[in-house]
């Protein structure tokens, strides 16, 4: 019996990038049957942005550990939060929620030092590229990340809180986007973070020129192997 999914979900975009990619390759797995169980729980989004414009981590931990609460009520066996940016606040949640949690960021690292990277290309929110929350793990393991110049930076971010954050793909927004990534490489990057999980919908591995690394998508995959038991889970608070 596979483990039971918890989402803790910030954008209804993201989250249901995740949702669906979780089934997906469940279904490349396993084929039709034994799929894990998922249930969903989400706070406001407007709660997750005004915390962390504050820079009020334990706000975002608060939240995020509301929604571990619900989910383990509901049977969850472990949580992931669909979500880059608010991944500051897993790690404060952690203390807070009575079942362990998957987080991106690791499982995003693994990929990249896998298949032996030395620089990469980070495309998410401002707060995402200019900040911390892959480029202190990843340095750490020696690979580089790199981000779009300030003019690239605020487009990206225009474009992912204007539009993809709400469903919306324009078709001169990705190719916008494909050429930030294309800059990106000419620096030196040899792929490229997709650091929102709502980019997917313009940014693909079909469409760019840089291999990709879909943090929604390898969320959904890596908690697809904690539900099989093939990855080991951190208990809560560790």
């Amino acid at each position: 019996m596979a483990k039971h999914i918890g989402i803790a979900a910030v954008s209804p975009e993201g989250s249901a990038l995740c949702y669906r990619d979780v089934f997906r390759y469940a279904a490349k797995r396993l084929g039709e049957r034994g799929h894990p169980i998922v249930t969903l729980h989400n706070n406001p989004l407007e709660q997750y942005v005004a915390a962390a414009y504050r820079d009020d981590w334990h706000a975002v931990a608060e939240l995020l550990a509301s929604s571990a609460r619900v989910l383990a009520a509901a049977g969850a066996d472990f949580a992931i939060v669909p979500d880059n940016l608010m991944q500051h606040g897993v790690f404060l949640a952690e203390t807070l929620s009575p079942i362990p949690w998957l987080t991106m960021t690791e499982l995003v690292a693994e990929a990249v030092v896998e298949d032996h990277r030395t620089a990469v290309g980070v495309i998410g929110t401002k707060m995402v590229m200019f900040g911390s929350t892959y480029q202190t793990l990843l340095g750490l393991k020696g690979v580089r990340c790199v981000v779009p110049d300030e003019a690239d930076a605020d487009a990206v971010d225009s474009i992912i809180f204007k539009q993809l954050l709400v469903g919306q793909v324009r078709p001169e927004s990705t190719r916008t986007l494909l050429s930030v990534v294309e800059r990106l490489r000419d620096k030196g990057c040899e792929g490229i973070i997709l650091a929102s999980t709502e980019v997917p919908l313009a940014i693909s591995s079909e469409n760019c020129c840089l291999p990709v690394y879909d943090s929604t998508h390898l969320l959904a995959e890596g908690a697809v192997r904690c539900a099989l038991g093939e990855r080991p889970i951190r208990a809560p608070g560790r």
